[in-house]
């Protein structure tokens, strides 16, 4: 018996098992979306202690902030992340893939694909996590409505992923994730004692135009999008329905009342850089 074979016979075999597990587990539509959930919520843990570790080396401020300020720090880490894969991906299949074309038959609202649901599914593990973390150092990370917030996106993606209805709109309103690293920026500016640099009043000016955009008149185009389309959104499901009716006008109403502090904010900043 030649013993050399072994190794090589033993290597195609876990070669062999493992296609097997991609092929049957990881991409079968059974499983691909608790893989994708997993994999949001593992991105989560590594952007975090990513973000701690760079931050431990390049900013020198880092290690005197207090506990809780590392924390909310490492969070705003993660939820950069998140905001650039999501702002990415929702652009991608919104604008630019064949997805939600006119030119396709069918109502748009039945519109789904394994990349949409892939996409989906590592939201609804951003979301889980960061709601966790929120909930956990309540209410230091957020008071109450960012838990409304994230609850009313976690039921909508997770509807969205799970039934493959209404997902051009849940990824419309996923695009205004866009405004997330403009606000996280802030806020490390300020935490590093820079609330008077260019960079802040630079970053008050992009927050003020992306919010604008994305979390305003996007927000209208959806309405407008939802009018015009209900014969196409009256044929989901009920619970469907209620979601996009509902979901959106409560989110669009917090935009309005955030975009109102934002602009408070900028004219306060802009005063002082006046009279300086």
């Amino acid at each position: 018996m030649d013993l050399s074979v072994n190794p090589l016979m033993a290597a195609k075999a876990y070669k062999y098992k493992a296609e097997l597990l991609v092929k049957d587990y990881l991409l079968a539509d059974s499983y691909v979306l608790y893989t994708a959930v997993l994999g949001g919520i593992l991105m989560c843990k590594l952007s975090y202690d990513i973000t701690h570790i760079i931050s431990s080396v390049c900013f020198k401020g880092y290690a005197s902030l207090t506990k809780m300020r590392k924390i909310e720090w490492n969070n705003r880490g993660m939820s950069t992340v998140h905001a650039i894969f999501i702002t990415v991906m929702s652009a991608y299949l919104v604008f630019f893939s064949s997805l939600f074309s006119d030119q396709l038959d069918g109502p748009i609202t039945f519109r789904s694909s394994h990349l949409s649901n892939l996409t989906l599914g590592v939201s609804v593990g951003y979301f889980i996590a960061d709601l966790a973390m929120i909930l956990w150092f309540y209410p230091s990370l957020g008071g109450m409505e960012y838990i409304i917030h994230h609850m009313l996106s976690l039921v909508s993606v997770v509807y969205a992923m799970l039934s493959g209805e209404g997902q051009l709109y849940t990824y419309m309103v996923l695009i205004s994730e866009t405004t997330t690293p403009g606000i996280n920026l802030r806020w490390f500016l300020d935490i590093a004692g820079m609330k008077h640099s260019k960079a802040y009043l630079l970053n008050g000016v992009a927050m003020f135009l992306t919010w604008l955009v994305a979390r305003i008149i996007l927000f209208m185009y959806l309405f407008y999008h939802i009018f015009i389309n209900y014969d196409q959104v009256k044929q989901m499901d009920t619970f469907g329905c209620l979601l996009i009716s509902v979901a959106p006008a409560i989110l669009f109403v917090m935009n309005m009342l955030w975009f109102s502090k934002i602009i408070r904010g900028l004219k306060k900043t802009l005063a002082k850089r006046h009279a300086e």
